[in-house]
């Protein structure tokens, strides 16, 4: 495990803040209730960007991490206080804070696309007071791959190894969580680097998107079910896999009009049964001007077929003019700042968005 350890930030802090690793919780302690954004099951998770959030009035807090290699930034009343890298099992500490209410919050940098990894929450010593745990009004939903994932985007370089490409991706740090920091709004990050709506990159194997889309964890055992996630905004960023590698002769279609027809009402049946799950939200998709334009010219069909079949809570914003610096030319965290930017571009010239209008 690495622990980068930050100084404390004045204010909240004492002197500094300090996370230590311990041989397991005290006897005396008491659990902290946890509001947790993205999709988990018993705390374990697989899809990106997942946070956990908890507020309480005490000098110390504990947390507990399970199996599974993960990248976790701790922060405290929105400060950074540590980056564990690979953290071990066990519990650990975060003391040095001043007496007060306090929120303590732990985002996953990292994309666990391999395996799944486990949170095992938050505790208190027995003289702290646990609040409740608060979910915010406004709920933003991303669904995308790589690029929304935020696949190498902290890397200095485009060549990466594959250990490389996990140590520089940063979730939190993509466009997503920043248009959602933006807003003060809780979002969800289902995407998966490498996949598409029906063909993953350079035909590799793997459920495309819309097929893991409705469970849990990779494993499909389990579907998804949360009456509380009603997102007012749902941005889909897809088709880059479909599109940016030529066909080979093993695949199931043998013609780009082939794959451009079963793109296209894949995508739309994909957005019909989103459409079921939420009647309220409005949808934003988004492609790059990658692939010689053929991605973007496939969604804008796509949102051309939806409205003619009487879809208007719909609309779509390019991504284009982007550096792609991060690992194998993906965006950089400057990248992902720029598409931020022309979300919430979109959402201030749409102000009741928020409301479901």
């Amino acid at each position: 495990m690495v622990l980068l350890a930050l100084p404390g930030f004045g204010g909240a802090f004492a002197e500094s803040l300090h996370v230590t690793a311990l041989q397991s919780l005290p006897s005396k302690h008491q659990p902290l209730p946890a509001a947790i954004g993205g999709r988990t099951q018993n705390l374990t998770y697989q899809w990106p960007g997942v946070y956990f959030e908890a507020t309480f009035a005490a000098t110390a807090v504990y947390f507990s991490v399970g199996p599974g290699d993960a990248i976790l930034h701790v922060s405290v009343d929105d400060e950074p206080v540590a980056s564990l890298v690979k953290p071990a099992q066990g519990s650990y500490r975060v003391e040095g804070l001043k007496p007060g209410t306090h929120t303590i919050r732990i985002d996953v940098g990292s994309e666990n696309q391999a395996a799944p990894a486990t949170f095992g929450g938050f505790a208190l010593p027995p003289n702290g007071k646990a609040s409740p745990p608060q979910k915010r009004a406004r709920q933003i939903e991303f669904i995308g791959d790589s690029y929304t994932v935020g696949y190498g985007n902290i890397s200095p370089k485009r060549e990466c190894t594959t250990d490389e490409v996990w140590a520089t991706t940063d979730t939190s740090r993509a466009f997503g969580p920043i248009v959602a920091r933006h807003y003060g709004a809780d979002y969800q990050i289902n995407a998966i680097s490498g996949r598409g709506i029906v063909r993953n990159w350079d035909g590799t194997p793997g459920d495309p998107l819309p097929v893991a889309y409705p469970f849990v964890l990779f494993d499909k055992k389990t579907a998804h079910k949360d009456d509380a996630w009603r997102p007012q905004i749902i941005v889909i960023e897809l088709g880059t896999n479909d599109f940016s590698t030529a066909l080979h002769p093993q695949e199931r279609w043998k013609t780009r009009a082939e794959l451009h027809a079963d793109f296209e009402a894949t995508y739309v049946r994909f957005v019909k049964q989103l459409r079921v799950r939420h009647p309220n939200a409005f949808f934003i998709l988004m492609a790059t001007d990658g692939a010689e334009g053929e991605i973007q010219a496939e969604v804008q069909k796509v949102l051309s077929q939806l409205r003619a079949a009487g879809e208007q809570r719909i609309d779509f914003i390019p991504m284009n003019a982007l550096a792609m610096t991060g690992c194998h030319h993906h965006p950089s965290t400057a990248d992902d700042q720029i598409v931020a930017e022309s979300l919430m571009r979109f959402i201030e010239s749409h102000p009741r968005l928020w409301q479901g209008k």
